[in-house]
């Protein structure tokens, strides 16, 4: 297929998937949870919690008291002793909204990504930012914790997608039926791809991603070329691209 028709393609499936019904108990997904409650805070432990089965992640999104935010550690610790997920016990699950908790109390989550993006506009800057910051308020410590919330990796070379801070960047940055749009400091123009393995493959069929390993040089390289599609706002293909392999249609 050429690049003209793969264009065609996702310029077609964008305008389709672009409504409400494509987010919904029948076809779950964590963005249900985050556009229920419509925080910055709230969105940011739905994306996290995005790796696994999704209707999984949903309920386990469902169970959780967010209202917990705004609690005292002790009784944070308390109501979520009994809660876990996959990688994370109770005490990486209360860790999270401990520190997401006091994070409130000292600047919101734009700002912080905002301080690391604005030098050179650049996403993972911003990341670098935020990751640093939430490690220095709390210190908790497991492999389940650092799972959930990444680290500051030393060079390009070999990292991850971080997959879901990049969806997360979505979420907060475009503004459609689908994300929230509740950031304006960042242009969504500088956004990358938030790349798993749906999206991965099916970058590759459709001619988009000659990279063969999985890894944030091939997000990067599947937005250049999507941003030679539509330069403003390249990561509008994200969830077309996503449908497409889940639903087995490329």
């Amino acid at each position: 297929m050429t690049l003209k028709k793969v264009k065609i393609l996702l310029d077609e499936e964008v305008e389709v998937r672009n409504n409400s019904s494509e987010i919904s108990s029948d076809k779950p997904d964590p963005l249900l949870i985050a556009l229920e409650h419509n925080d910055e805070t709230i969105a940011l432990i739905c994306a996290l919690f995005a790796y696994g089965n999704a209707r999984l992640i949903v309920k386990f999104l469902q169970s959780l008291d967010f209202s917990l935010l705004e609690a005292s550690d002790e009784m944070i610790r308390k109501t979520l002793s009994s809660h876990y997920y996959r990688f994370q016990n109770a005490q990486d699950v209360a860790a999270l909204f401990i520190v997401l908790k006091r994070l409130k109390d000292v600047e919101s989550i734009e700002n912080i990504f905002y301080q690391g993006y604005k030098k050179e506009e650049n996403v993972l800057d911003g990341l670098w930012e935020f990751i640093n910051t939430l490690k220095s308020v709390v210190s908790h410590k497991s492999r389940g914790y650092d799972f959930l919330v990444g680290s500051v990796p030393k060079k390009l070379s070999g990292m991850g997608t971080y997959k879901r801070y990049m969806m997360y960047l979505r979420w907060m940055v475009r503004d459609d039926a689908l994300d929230l749009g509740l950031w304006t400091k960042i242009d969504k123009k500088d956004l990358l791809l938030p790349l798993d393995t749906h999206t991965f493959k099916v970058s590759q069929r459709l001619g988009l991603l000659k990279r063969k390993t999985y890894d944030m040089k091939a997000a990067i390289e599947v937005t250049q070329r999507l941003r030679k599609f539509d330069k403003h706002d390249p990561i509008k293909y994200d969830f077309a691209l996503y449908r497409l392999g889940q639903e087995k249609i490329v």
